[in-house]
């Protein structure tokens, strides 16, 4: 299953896993900034402080007999109080790296460990990105693309998360190189899914995206989807307002 995803691969039960989301620990990070900001001078200090190789991070492999990916994914969270506007800056320090995997085994010792997101409250995300690409508009790889939109009624998240994460490792896009990742975003009235492409003007691939998306989450014929270019989120500060609207 070299480079395949087998979607009927079994978590272990025993995974040693560290990885473990409990929504009342999460914290507010906004609520923090002060003392998270002078925390991360701190570690930056003492990071430069330190000989280069020795902050360097090592590889992730597949593990002997493991089925490798055709990429290493990394699993982020972020979580802020909604109302307060967030710059670049204060949202990169917002987003927490969960960690990075390399195969199929290694992506179910994280995920078996992580919380739903149809249990987490408030104003939270989960992202799903490839190793090296920051969830953030302004990365190289996602500056001159854009996101498909789905918003779902409370209750879907979780399938419709696990659905598409499992696509997008499968490599079921048939895109090449063209997805960076997906965001799963839980909001008060409603919970939100979107899958990041590298280029929002090749109108054929963002139509292939879209119509995978339909397949691989069962939607109905009727569903809206919207489509928003990054360069758009930045002029507006925002993800998912002004959208272009598709049936």
């Amino acid at each position: 299953m070299n480079n395949k995803f087998d979607a009927t691969y079994s978590p272990p039960s025993h995974s040693h896993s560290p990885v473990s989301l409990k929504d009342d620990d999460s914290g507010d990070h906004d609520q923090n900034e002060e003392n998270s900001t002078q925390k991360d001078g701190e570690k930056e200090k003492n990071d430069k402080d330190k000989p280069q190789s020795s902050i360097k991070r090592k590889a992730v492999v597949p593990g002997p007999a493991e089925h490798p990916l055709q990429y290493n994914y990394t699993f982020w969270y972020s979580r802020r109080t909604p109302g307060r506007p967030t710059s670049s800056q204060s949202y990169e320090q917002n987003i927490k790296q969960i960690g990075t995997f390399a195969s199929v085994e290694q992506f179910w010792r994280f995920y078996s460990h992580m919380v739903r997101p149809g249990d987490l409250t408030g104003h939270s995300d989960f992202h799903l990105f490839k190793e090296g690409i920051k969830p953030m508009w302004e990365d190289d790889a996602n500056k001159n693309g854009g996101k498909w939109i789905i918003r779902l009624r409370k209750g879907l998240a979780s399938r419709c998360w696990e659905n598409l994460i499992l696509a997008m490792l499968g490599e079921q896009f048939m895109v090449g190189e063209e997805i960076c990742g997906a965001v799963v975003s839980v909001r008060f009235q409603e919970d939100i899914i979107s899958i990041w492409n590298k280029t929002a003007s090749d109108q054929a691939t963002t139509a292939r995206i879209r119509d995978t998306l339909r397949r691989v989450l069962n939607l109905p014929p009727n569903t809206i989807m919207e489509y928003k270019t990054h360069t758009d989120s930045i002029k507006d500060n925002s993800s998912f307002r002004n959208t272009k609207i598709t049936l």
